[in-house]
């Protein structure tokens, strides 16, 4: 259905741009607004979803990712997270091969341009959502509602509740997720121009609609849009006269006429397919969350359960009204449950319910048809793309996710741009106001993108993002132990120990926080406190395999050989494939003078992680020390045909070597080792002995001195040295 222009467009403050001028302000706009986060570093979830993705890599078969979840975990695991998202790890690939790596740049820039393709998209949206299905002769899509469309558009694009999207690069399943909703609409739209080719565009609609679900499981709900779409607009149904003609059972529109039951049933077919097919790829059913990710649902009572279910609808309303309270996480605390009706919150409920009563009403009844379908086709894309988010079907696992209100902050603009139009159209009654708008307009497009500025530089860290989220969540266990963990891992454990000290506090049975904390004081020497803490640990989550193994240090360490054994079978029960527990059971045995038990738990070790070089170095030099110089030396050579430059193994096995008089090949791996890490102290010394046994005594002094010079106080370098020196002097004497 064509309508007449729109008639409050022109009241609007804006230029009337041309379509491609329009669609390049709004990328440019939107690029302004996330440039800054282009050289961030990988942040947050991108960690496991990129960093430690298996399914990045060249050497892993592409077939993978058709059986993997979104993080690289086999669909068919207990442990996978479910989410299928194929298609999304296929451009993380891409990017992989065309950087060469993990070069986060290439992977930012690629958000932020389909970002601003997304935005630049939204004009087409908007223009037929707004001025209705109308095309000029060579099929392209007439804008009845120019400056209108362009301002929702404009809106859109600089929404800061995008940056955990656009700044963080896991947020792509949401960017091409849009970005194939948008175009299923557009074809969608596109198959009633003349009516031409209509089965095979809806067809066509219907496959793009399968890409967005392989991009984000949320991608079903464009079929929600386009019914919607069909109904209002190329039916004109009115939804609110239809109701009464049901309910007083008088003569309805002839729906199969318009052939819009068939065209409904085409769609829910073809839904009911994909969602069969995603249920049939899921293999083992939904994922298992815990109540710290969605605390509400675990709820007992029903009533409780809607009541706060309801309250976190109204957060992420709040979210898109004032997007100044944002958070990378808000689980763990950070928001309490509603438990009484005397709480306070149960205002934001009842304000929630009013504001949508009143907009449903007026997209309803109200008297201007145009605005009515306006209005109505916004709160369908407000709503519809936030369903699998509510919690109705099926239980999801988090409190908030600004990432999910992606697709809503669309019909979020579309509503708010009618309020300004509304407001504009009423303002150019009275003179003297149209600078007053222009003002308006300005300060707001200028806010958000600040906004959308700080936030995203924000992101650029974890430093920065985890920092940023205290003010905003300070009761969010996780948020003190990110900020603890990302402190850790900078060197700074003093401040750290303050923050997992804190997030336990906090959720007394976060075992993540713990475990870290027990490393910590493990590190400090303060083993009593660090053995309790993962004792408990173990005690409320038996399973955790990490856990059980820091235990078994912290028990070895305070001599406490039987625990610790015990200890370290726990861990490997519990994680099979476990090597460093291998690693850590060895050294336990080799303090035990069981070598045996060692070198096995040792080989145990590399045979699961083949680049494992403390274990096949520590196998080298116990077989050294303990006279076994052959086999000693087959494990060194062994041991460098997988790890050709590690210069740890290159130095025992020179040992070795020098011990069997080998001294050439000794003296090889020698100033190999050298090469690679020149300022080793103990390298230097034991070159120098091995020159002081072949009589090379030049050589010797040589790097008696260098290893002296790095190292003043070396174990036995400087009684050598003078050694070297008195039998020097000797043979300067004795020559005539």
């Amino acid at each position: 259905m064509a309508l007449t222009e729109v008639y409050w467009d022109h009241h609007i403050p804006l230029p009337k741009l041309a379509p491609v001028q329009a669609k390049v302000t709004v990328a440019l706009v939107a690029l302004l607004c996330f440039i800054n986060s282009y050289d961030g570093e990988f942040v947050f979830d991108d960690s496991e979803a990129i960093v430690n993705n298996k399914d990045l890599r060249p050497a892993t078969p592409l077939n993978n990712i058709w059986s993997n979840d979104f993080w690289g975990t086999n669909l068919s695991s207990n442990s996978s997270h479910k989410s299928y998202r194929p298609l999304t790890v296929l451009t993380f690939r891409l990017n992989y091969l065309v950087a060469g790596g993990l070069h986060p740049v290439g992977f930012h820039v690629l958000n932020i341009i389909l970002h601003a393709v997304i935005s630049a998209l939204m004009i087409d949206v908007f223009a037929i959502l707004i001025g209705g299905l109308a095309y000029d002769e060579k099929g392209r899509i007439l804008n009845h509602a120019p400056k209108t469309s362009l301002l929702a558009a404009v809106f859109f694009a600089a929404h800061p509740v995008h940056t955990e999207s656009v700044a963080g690069i896991v947020g792509r399943a949401d960017l091409l997720c849009a970005l194939f909703f948008q175009l299923s609409f557009l074809t969608y739209c596109k198959a009633f121009n003349k009516g031409r080719y209509l089965t095979r565009v809806l067809l066509f609609s219907l496959l793009l609609c399968a890409a967005a679900m392989l991009c984000k499981e949320q991608g079903i709900t464009v079929l929600g849009v386009n019914a919607a779409f069909d109904v209002l607009l190329i039916c004109n149904v009115n939804v609110y006269e239809l109701s009464q003609r049901l309910l007083l059972r008088k003569k309805s529109f002839d729906l199969v006429r318009m052939g819009l039951l068939t065209r409904l049933g085409l769609m829910g077919l073809g839904g009911l397919l994909m969602l069969y097919a995603r249920w049939r790829i899921m293999g083992t059913g939904p994922p298992a969350f815990t109540e710290v990710d969605n605390p509400a649902s675990f709820a007992e009572n029903i009533i409780l359960r809607i009541v706060n279910y309801n309250y976190y609808y109204s957060l992420n309303a709040w979210l898109l009204l004032c997007p100044w309270w944002l958070c990378f996480d808000w689980s763990m605390g950070c928001v309490p449950l509603i438990k009484s009706a005397t709480d306070w919150r149960m205002v934001w409920l009842l304000l929630l319910w009013c504001i949508l009563v009143g907009l449903i009403s007026q997209a309803l009844c109200s008297q201007d048809s145009q605005r009515r379908r306006t209005l109505t086709l916004g709160l369908v894309l407000l709503v519809v793309p936030f369903l699998p988010a509510c919690n109705i079907f099926f239980r999801v696992g988090f409190v908030i996710a600004e990432r999910v209100l992606y697709l809503s902050s669309a019909g979020y603009c579309l509503l708010v741009c009618l309020n300004d139009t509304k407001k504009i159209t009423i303002q150019q009654r009275t003179p003297n106001t149209e600078a007053v708008s222009s003002k308006d307009l300005f300060s707001k497009v200028v806010g958000l993108n600040l906004r959308c500025a700080l936030r995203s530089h924000q992101w650029r860290s974890e430093q920065s993002l985890f920092t940023s989220a205290l003010s905003v969540c300070p009761l969010n266990a996780k948020v003190h132990y990110n900020v603890g963990k990302n402190l850790a891992d900078r060197g700074n454990t003093t401040a750290a120990i303050t923050y997992y000290r804190e997030a336990v506090r906090l959720h007394p049975t976060y075992v993540h926080a713990m475990n870290n904390l027990g490393n910590i004081l493990k590190e400090k020497n303060e083993l009593v406190e660090a053995e309790q803490l993962l004792s408990k640990a173990v005690s409320i989550q038996p399973d955790f395999a990490a856990a059980w193994m820091n235990l078994g240090i912290v028990q070895n360490s305070l001599q406490k050989f039987e625990e610790a054994e015990k200890s370290y079978w726990n861990a490997i029960r519990f994680r099979r494939k476990y090597p460093d527990c291998y690693y850590n059971l060895g050294r336990l045995y080799a303090d035990q003078n069981r070598h045996l038990d060692a070198l096995n738990a040792w080989r145990n070790a590399t045979v699961l992680k083949p680049d494992h070089s403390l274990a096949w170095n520590n196998m080298v030099i116990l077989l050294d020390n303990t006279g076994n110089l052959g086999q000693a030396e087959l494990i060194g050579r062994e041991a460098l045909r997988v790890l050709p430059n590690d210069h740890t193994i290159m130095f025992s096995l020179a040992n070795v070597l020098g011990k069997l008089q080998k001294y050439e090949e000794s003296e090889g791996f020698f100033l190999h080792a050298l090469r690679i890490n020149p300022n080793a102290a103990s390298c230097h010394g034991n070159l120098a002995v091995l020159y002081h046994r072949w009589g090379k005594l030049e050589l010797a002094k040589k790097h008696y001195e260098l290893s002296l010079k790095l190292d003043p106080e070396a174990p036995g370098t400087r009684d050598n040295y003078n050694m070297l020196r008195r039998k020097l002097d000797q043979l300067k004497r004795s020559t005539p």
